[in-house]
């Protein structure tokens, strides 16, 4: 009798694409990630709405920035923070004008968690993966936007040409427009028996595993998951990034697909994997809310101390520095450039925010520098 023929992707198991998990084995993991949640969000209620919108603006460009990270392409933060706050209606004085690439991106990620109500459709997911590549190539290659991949395999490989290794193959492209259907359906349909997290869990698994653009999928896929948890918390606008803790764990962030997806479609190992980058998200965005009361907070005490334009542009340099703080503190020189004024101006104004008490100094002479009082 012939050997029969090995079958080690996922999509072939017979009773693909039904997941299944072991809910005893995740009760405590989703517990734990509920109860960040709800932390996560108590603090956020703590915010007035311009202290929100600052919020989501940190959450945003930590969240453009590691996407793309993770897939190797490196976009300067300030270009997406420039970007996201021109959208957010906030200003953008001294940040660079944006290329198109991050405006693409930016397009992305605001446009996947409006009109939540609004079924998800394999021309949605078109145009995602579109605005990422302006341009119609992915570095020197030019690559399908827009529309479905073609007729060649679609694989994930690592090494050499010469010794290549395969690490997934996707379902093959005839019959990619059935796979994306069930997916569709079964997203869309918010299945009433599964919990709004492992929703997402599976969902953005899933995608990944259909893997159906030439490029762009795992931000598309990431763009996709922030859509599943938007909806589960019923708000357009989300405190915590996962795509940095996915770029923080790369390397974990792959292998955890990647056993999945050479797996017997038992997503508990997955599942649990996400839960706790839930967890971890939520504990450190916790920080990124903290910074932004205490910004609101300082403000709220010298807003009306008649600081002039350069002056507040330097202290919130030195509050967005924080908890690490301004390398180096504020010098005379940085100051200058900064604000594009003399050095002597740059000292007028030093000296006046120390002499109020607001900026405290370190050092002395030449070496002398300004740090928050507070």
């Amino acid at each position: 009798m012939a050997a029969q023929p090995l079958k080690p992707w996922i999509w072939q198991h017979p009773e693909w694409p039904h997941f299944r998990w072991n809910s005893a084995t995740l009760a405590q993991p989703l517990a734990t990630a509920r109860r960040a949640q709800g932390e996560l969000l108590g603090m956020g209620r703590l915010l007035d709405p311009d202290s929100d919108v600052l919020a989501q603006l940190e959450v945003l460009t930590s969240e453009g920035v590691a996407t793309s990270a993770i897939e190797g392409e490196r976009f300067d933060p300030r270009a997406v923070r420039s970007s996201l706050a021109r959208r957010l209606g906030l200003p953008t004085a001294g940040l660079p004008a944006p290329p198109r690439s991050v405006e693409g991106l930016v397009d992305l990620l605001l446009d996947a968690t409006q009109k939540l109500d609004r079924p998800l459709t394999v021309g949605m997911l078109s145009n995602w993966q579109a605005a990422l590549f302006p341009t119609g190539r992915s570095g020197l290659s030019r690559i399908r936007i827009g529309q479905l991949r073609g007729a060649a395999p679609m694989r994930i490989v690592s090494g050499p040409i010469e010794r290549q290794r395969v690490h997934y193959e996707a379902p093959p492209r005839k019959g990619l427009e059935r796979e994306l259907k069930r997916f569709l359906d079964w997203f869309n349909g918010r299945p009433p028996d599964v919990d709004g997290l492992l929703r997402a869990g599976v969902a953005h698994a899933w995608f990944e595993l259909i893997h159906p653009f030439e490029d762009g999928n795992g931000r598309v896929g990431r763009a996709l998951l922030d859509r599943a948890l938007a909806q589960d918390e019923h708000r357009s606008t989300r405190l915590y990034s996962l795509s940095a803790r996915f770029m923080a764990l790369r390397d974990d962030y792959y292998d955890a697909l990647q056993a999945l997806s050479a797996g017997n479609l038992d997503a508990t190992d997955w599942l649990r994997w996400f839960l706790d980058q839930v967890v971890a998200a939520c504990s450190e965005s916790a920080h990124t809310v903290e910074r932004v009361l205490e910004k609101t907070r300082f403000w709220m005490r010298h807003g009306q101390s008649g600081l002039n334009a350069r002056q507040q542009k330097a202290l919130n340099a030195l509050l967005d520095a924080r908890p690490e703080g301004f390398v180096g503190g504020m010098t005379n020189r940085k100051y200058a450039h900064l604000n594009r004024v003399s050095p002597a101006t740059a000292q007028r104004d030093l000296s006046d925010l120390a002499a109020r008490g607001i900026l405290r100094t370190l050092g002395a002479g030449r070496s002398v520098r300004y740090d928050l009082a507070d």
